[in-house]
C-alpha cells in the first residue's frame, strides 16, 4: 500500500516540477489595457527571456470582404534589437475560427510586413483594426489556407518611440519572437511545436531573410520548415544608390531615420541634417507609406544634408558605412529551405543585388529556390502569394525541395523603368481574360480566348494611361442562333487605345477610369465564311476600377460594365445577326493579370 501511494505522490511532485520549470521559461502574461495605452512599454522592462509575452488583449480586425472568421489578439512581447539590447515589440495574432483539418498541428506563418510608414498610426496592428492595411490580401490568403498568422509591428511602434526601420537583426528577432509570444496566449491553441513558415516582402523580405539567418542561434527551438523572402534589399549600398532621387526616395529617407534611431552614434542624424532635412524628417515621422511615397518622390538625400553632402559622401563616412553594411545579408548558411523571389521590373529594389544574394546563399550550400516575376515591386508582392503559399504548404507537408542553386538558366536582368522621373507602372503584355454576356441573346456568354493580352503604362505621377494596347486572337464561341447550336467565328479589333486616368491614393487604393473602343466582327458561322460582318461603329467599353492596389498583382484587377453593340453591316447575313446581337445591356467582365513567374 505504501508503495502504491508513493508512486502517485512522486508523479505529482514531478509534474509540479515540470510545470514550475516551464512556467519559469516565460513570465506570466497579463491582460493589456484598452485603447492606445496598450502600446505603452513598461519602463524598466522586466527581466525575462526573448519572446516573453508581456501583455495581450482580444481585438477585432477588418481584413476586408471574403476574409475567413478569426480569433484575434494584440500582443506586447520582449525581443532584442540589432545591437542585442532588450526591446519591446507589439503585434497581432490571428487564428482561424474553423478547426484545422490537415495533418498534424495547425501551421503558423510569421508574416513579416513590408514598409508601413514611421507614424505610430501606420503600425500593422493599428491598420488591421481599421481595415486599412494594404497587405490584407496576403494575410487573408494565408488564413484561408487554414494557417495561424502572426504579424509583428517590429520595434518602435510603442508610445513615444520611433521605428528602427530596416535594422535587419531587430526585425528578424521580432519575427521569431512573436512565434514564442503567441504560444503563451491563454487558449490560443498554439505551441512551440507547431510547424512554422516565415514569409515577407520588401522590408518584410529583409526581415524574413534575417530571421532565417538568426534562427539557429537565436531561436533554435522553433520548428521552422521554410522561409519565403521577396523583394529583399540585401545590399544596402547598392539599394540606397538605386533609391536616391528616384520614385522610391521616401524609402531611403525612412531608412536613414530608422537606422539612425538604432545606431545614433554611427549615424548622428541631427548633426548631418540641414534645416530642410530636419523639417522633412519630422514630417516623415508622421507619414504612412503611401503618404511618404508621393511627398518625397524623386528627392535626393543631398537636399537634406549639411553642405548638401551627397549620398556617396555620406556612405564614405566610416561610421555611416558601418551601419549600412551591418544590414547586408548572405553571410550565413541557412538551416531551412528558402524561396527567394523578385520582380524584374522592380523600381525600388534592384534585382541584381537579389541575384547576388541568391549566389551568396548557394555558395554556402543553402537550399534556395529563386522565383523571377515579370512586373514591378507592388504587383510582385501580391502576384507571388499563391506560389509562396503552395511552396510553404509543401514544406509543412514534409515534401523536400532541391532548390534552384544548380541551374543553367541565365541570371535575370532588370526591365525596370528609369528612376528619377515619373512613377510609371508598366503592364507589358499582361494576361487578359474575360467574358461578354449577350443580353440580346438570352444572356449567352462568350469567353475570350487564351493568348489575349493587355499592355499599358500607368503613369501614377501624371494620373494617365498611355501606350495602351489590347490584343485578342481570332476565336470562336458556340452560341444558340435561332435555337440551333452554332459555332460563331469572332474577331475583336482595337479601334481606340485604352485611355483614361489612373491614381493611387494615400490609403493604398487604386483608381482607374477610362475606356477603350473595339470593332466586333463575325467571321464565320459553323466554319463557313460570311464576309465581314462588323459593327457599323466601335463598341465603347468603359474601364472602371476602384479597389486595393494589391488587386493589381493578385489577379483582381477586373473591369465590369455594360455597353451597346451597334448594328452589324458588311455581309449578306447582317440583318439577321444584327437582330440577334445588336442592342444595349451587353455585359462584359475583363481581368488583367501579370504573366506567370519563372525560376532561376
Amino acid at each position: 500500500m505504501r508503495r502504491q501511494t508513493l508512486i502517485p505522490a512522486i508523479f505529482k511532485y514531478s509534474l509540479s516540477a515540470v510545470a514550475l520549470c516551464c512556467a519559469s521559461a516565460f513570465a506570466a502574461p497579463v491582460l493589456g489595457p484598452d485603447g492606445s495605452a496598450f502600446y505603452t512599454a513598461p519602463n524598466p522592462v522586466p527581466a525575462g527571456n526573448n519572446g516573453d509575452l508581456m501583455s495581450y488583449r482580444v481585438t477585432s480586425v477588418n481584413l476586408g470582404n471574403g476574409a475567413p472568421g478569426v480569433s484575434a489578439w494584440n500582443v506586447m512581447y520582449r525581443s532584442t534589437d540589432a545591437r542585442n539590447a532588450v526591446d519591446v515589440v507589439t503585434g497581432t495574432v490571428l487564428v482561424p475560427t474553423t478547426a484545422w483539418t490537415g495533418t498534424g498541428s495547425r501551421p503558423v506563418i510569421s508574416y513579416a510586413v513590408g514598409t508601413h510608414g514611421l507614424a505610430q498610426r501606420c503600425a500593422p496592428s493599428a491598420q488591421m483594426a481599421t481595415g486599412s492595411d494594404y497587405e490584407n490580401a496576403n494575410i487573408v490568403a494565408a488564413l484561408k489556407a487554414g494557417y495561424a498568422v502572426l504579424v509583428s509591428d517590429y520595434q518602435g511602434y510603442t508610445n513615444g518611440d520611433t521605428p528602427t526601420y530596416l535594422a535587419g537583426a531587430s526585425q528578424g528577432h521580432a519575427v521569431l519572437d512573436i512565434v514564442r509570444a503567441a504560444a503563451q496566449i491563454p487558449g490560443v491553441g498554439l505551441s512551440l511545436s507547431n510547424p512554422v513558415g516565415i514569409w515577407g516582402y520588401s522590408q518584410g523580405g529583409q526581415s524574413s531573410a534575417w530571421a532565417a539567418q538568426l534562427k539557429t542561434s537565436y531561436a533554435p527551438e522553433l520548428n521552422v520548415k521554410g522561409v519565403a523572402a521577396g523583394g529583399v534589399p540585401a545590399d544596402f549600398i547598392r539599394t540606397s544608390n538605386y533609391l536616391d532621387g528616384s520614385a522610391g526616395s521616401s524609402f531611403l529617407l525612412a531608412g536613414v531615420i530608422g537606422l539612425s534611431t538604432q545606431y545614433p552614434d554611427l549615424i548622428p542624424i541631427d548633426s548631418l541634417s540641414n534645416d530642410n532635412g530636419k523639417a522633412t524628417i519630422a514630417r516623415g515621422k508622421n507619414e504612412c507609406v503611401f503618404e511618404a511615397l508621393f511627398d518625397l518622390m524623386n528627392h535626393k538625400l543631398s537636399e537634406y544634408t549639411v553642405g548638401n553632402q551627397t549620398l556617396a559622401q555620406l556612405q564614405a563616412i566610416p561610421s555611416v558605412k558601418q551601419a549600412l553594411t551591418a544590414q547586408n545579408l548572405g553571410g550565413t548558411k541557412l538551416s531551412m529551405p528558402l524561396y527567394q523571389y523578385h520582380g524584374r521590373a522592380d523600381e525600388f529594389i534592384p534585382i541584381d543585388q537579389a541575384v547576388a544574394l541568391k549566389k551568396s546563399y548557394c555558395g554556402k550550400f543553402s537550399n534556395v529556390t529563386f522565383g523571377v516575376y515579370p512586373s514591378e515591386h507592388i504587383a510582385t508582392q501580391f502576384q507571388a502569394a499563391p506560389t509562396v503559399l503552395s511552396w510553404l504548404g509543401d514544406r509543412f507537408n514534409g515534401k523536400s525541395t532541391l532548390g534552384s542553386c544548380l541551374t543553367l538558366t541565365s541570371a535575370p536582368t532588370s526591365t525596370a523603368n528609369p528612376g528619377g522621373g515619373d512613377f510609371v507602372v508598366s503592364l507589358a503584355k499582361w494576361n487578359l481574360t474575360g467574358t461578354m454576356t449577350l443580353a440580346t441573346m438570352q444572356n449567352q456568354v462568350v469567353t475570350l480566348p487564351s493568348g489575349a493580352n493587355f499592355s499599358s503604362d500607368a503613369n501614377i505621377t501624371r494620373n494617365a494611361l498611355s501606350n495602351s494596347t489590347m490584343a485578342v486572337p481570332d476565336f470562336s464561341a458556340t452560341l444558340k442562333v435561332l435555337g440551333l447550336p452554332t459555332k460563331v467565328g469572332l474577331r475583336i479589333t482595337q479601334v481606340a487605345a485604352p485611355s483614361g486616368t489612373v491614381s493611387l491614393d494615400t490609403s493604398g487604393q487604386l483608381h482607374i477610369h477610362g475606356s477603350t473602343s473595339v470593332n466586333i466582327t463575325i467571321t464565320s458561322l459553323d466554319g463557313i465564311g460570311v464576309g465581314s460582318c462588323t459593327t457599323e461603329s466601335p463598341v465603347v467599353l468603359p474601364l472602371n476600377f476602384d479597389g486595393p492596389v494589391s488587386a493589381m498583382g493578385a489577379g483582381g484587377l477586373t473591369f465590369t460594365g455594360t455597353t451597346t453593340f451597334p448594328k452589324i453591316k458588311g455581309c449578306l447575313t447582317s440583318s439577321i445577326i444584327s437582330s440577334l446581337m445588336s442592342g444595349p445591356g451587353q455585359g462584359y467582365t475583363f481581368t488583367v493579370a501579370p504573366p506567370a513567374p519563372t525560376t532561376y
